[in-house]
């Protein structure tokens, strides 16, 4: 890049949904939001539809009435969907049994959970100790058959069967058929 040429700029509808979404969230009026910012409401109103030129003031003192961080403002906006193929992801093996978990989405800031694809073949069981107070686990299969939950409270589930229990007790699973699998979340207080 040459001296001469300006610095790239933010694409501005970005920052008009991103504006959008957090006044929504805190559920704020443009002439609400505006005033708490020190702004006129025909900017905020021009930002909002993608329009303008802000400056890096103007959107730090939104950034600040919304109570977000300036890069919240900012920052290009999360897929809205997203796509792993079967087979893909970080997996990890058991030393114990045929069983492979593949971590399919991990807990953003503010939410506490983990979402796993797990495939199991019969054999031994996978036995769980106790994860950190307050967790649950739900639990969908997939294909096959697996014996789950916490020890001595077991259920045999199939294909389509749901069900949740808490993790932080000593839990297990177990693939009563060849193919198993099943989905898990985990869910942490």
């Amino acid at each position: 890049m040459s001296d001469s040429q300006p610095p790239a700029r933010l694409p501005l509808e970005w920052i008009a949904a991103s504006l959008r979404r957090e006044r929504a969230r805190v559920g704020l009026s443009l002439s609400e939001l505006a005033k708490r910012a020190g702004i006129a409401k025909s900017t905020l109103s021009q930002l909002e539809g993608g329009g303008g030129n802000p400056s890096v003031e103007t959107l730090w003192a939104l950034a600040v009435a919304l109570g977000v961080p300036f890069s919240a403002l900012v920052e290009p906006p999360a897929p809205s969907v997203q796509v792993i193929r079967a087979g893909q992801g970080p997996s990890v093996a058991s030393e114990q049994a045929n069983y492979v978990g593949a971590l399919l989405s991990s807990s953003p800031p503010g939410a506490r959970r983990d979402i796993y694809r797990i495939t199991a073949e019969p054999g031994a069981a996978r036995d769980s100790e106790p994860h950190i107070p307050g967790s649950v686990e739900h639990l969908i299969v997939s294909t096959g058959r697996v014996k789950a939950g916490p020890k001595g409270e077991e259920v045999e589930l199939e294909p389509g069967d749901y069900m949740a229990y808490r993790g932080d007790v000593a839990h297990s699973y177990e693939a009563l058929l060849p193919g198993t699998t099943f989905v898990l979340v985990m869910q942490h207080m």
